[in-house]
């Protein structure tokens, strides 16, 4: 079904132009000679505008279609890309990134909406699969960027050429996108504001980002200071956990058909909860690892799942709820590491991360939430 390939496509995007920053960052610093502190202020700006963007992709989704907002963004996405190796201070790097990540954003809720309409003309779970898809770009993002670097080759060309691989996939693929699903008279509706269960499920993806922040941001830092990893070893634990989830949701589809949303969501969370809880009980660096391959697996996919139900909020158009409950859950990813570091202050990062276990077990008790 072409809608369906398109649609992995632009998944495939998103995570291809997220991911094809991280090996540019080392260049930003060094060309605008940033500090630490600096160049952490400044790369919170991409997280801020996709955040403040994801609403008003909301509101674009809903009025516009899905199909319009996806080639647009897309497009700026494109454009956005290159211009992070212009920058000639850290204002100009933080408005560029500003831009990138509000032409992320809005990317991010105009696919899962259209992901949405997907689903339900096939009448069956696709979206695990469509995120696999994002992770599987983020994979090839990274590494790509880095061989071409690695090659000798300049920084700018290196970015063109991925915005131009990424133009080819908005060009060929635009075409391809549901203009729009209306069977329910939704899509044209007057805004309205979501349903306490939208905000519900906003908040179980902010737990599920939260959770998946902390192994960004945290895993090796544990590994290191707390299990006695060597430093170059030490990011083993979030690759264990990317790869983790990247399997997971790759079969996701298949096992959601089988067992169900709801299960999909209580096992999940559960099983993420129990890897927290194994990494930091037990003493031992490889139980840390299978902890984490555990939060991998029962976090991969909770979200998709959770934004399928968002898709069929009775009373609000599938681009609206999706965009509250992503904004809420990349509040969740952008607030959570620098929570988690306050509570690791007061008490030990092992007990921080068991409160992050603590939330996930929340998670299961709500999972009645997915099968609306």
């Amino acid at each position: 079904m072409k809608p369906a390939r398109a649609t992995r496509l632009i998944f495939l995007l998103s995570g291809i132009g997220m991911a094809s920053w991280a090996p540019m960052v080392p260049y930003a610093k060094a060309r605008l000679g940033l500090d630490d502190a600096t160049l952490g202020l400044v790369l919170l700006c991409m997280g801020f505008g996709a955040v403040a963007a994801m609403p008003l992709a909301g509101f674009l989704t809903n009025r516009y279609g899905n199909r319009d907002v996806i080639g647009v963004s897309g497009l700026l996405v494109c454009v956005a890309l290159p211009l992070l190796t212009c920058a000639s201070s850290a204002y100009w790097l933080g408005a560029a990134l500003l831009f990138f990540g509000a032409a992320l954003g809005v990317v991010d809720v105009a696919m899962n909406a259209h992901a949405v309409d997907v689903e339900k003309h096939a009448g069956k779970p696709m979206m695990s699969g469509f995120h696999g898809l994002f992770s599987v770009g983020g994979l090839v993002g990274s590494a790509g960027m880095a061989a071409l670097l690695r090659a000798g080759a300049p920084l700018t060309g290196s970015a063109l050429a991925v915005s131009a691989a990424l133009l080819v996939i908005v060009m060929t693929q635009w075409k391809h996108f549901l203009v729009r699903l209306d069977d329910s008279g939704q899509s044209h509706s007057i805004f309205r504001v979501p349903s306490a269960s939208v905000f519900l499920l906003g908040f179980l993806c902010l737990v599920v980002f939260l959770a998946e922040g902390a192994m960004l941001d945290w895993s090796a830092v544990f590994l290191r200071f707390s299990r006695g990893f060597d430093p170059s070893l030490a990011g083993l634990g979030y690759a264990a956990f990317s790869i983790a989830m990247a399997c997971g949701r790759l079969l996701g589809d298949r096992i959601t058909a089988s067992v169900g949303a709801v299960t999909i969501v209580r096992v999940g969370a559960l099983l993420a909860a129990l890897g927290f809880f194994l990494a930091t009980a037990l003493p031992w660096g490889p139980a840390a690892l299978l902890g984490f391959v555990l939060v991998g697996i029962g976090a991969s996919n909770i979200v998709p799942v959770l934004f399928s139900a968002a898709g069929r909020q009775p009373g609000t158009s599938p681009g609206i709820a999706i965009a509250t409950v992503t904004s809420l859950g990349y509040a969740g990813m952008l607030a959570g590491p620098a929570a988690i570091g306050f509570a690791a202050h007061l008490s030990s990062l092992p007990l921080a991360l068991c409160g992050v276990a603590a939330l996930l077990v929340v998670v299961s008790t709500c999972a009645s939430i997915a099968r609306r």
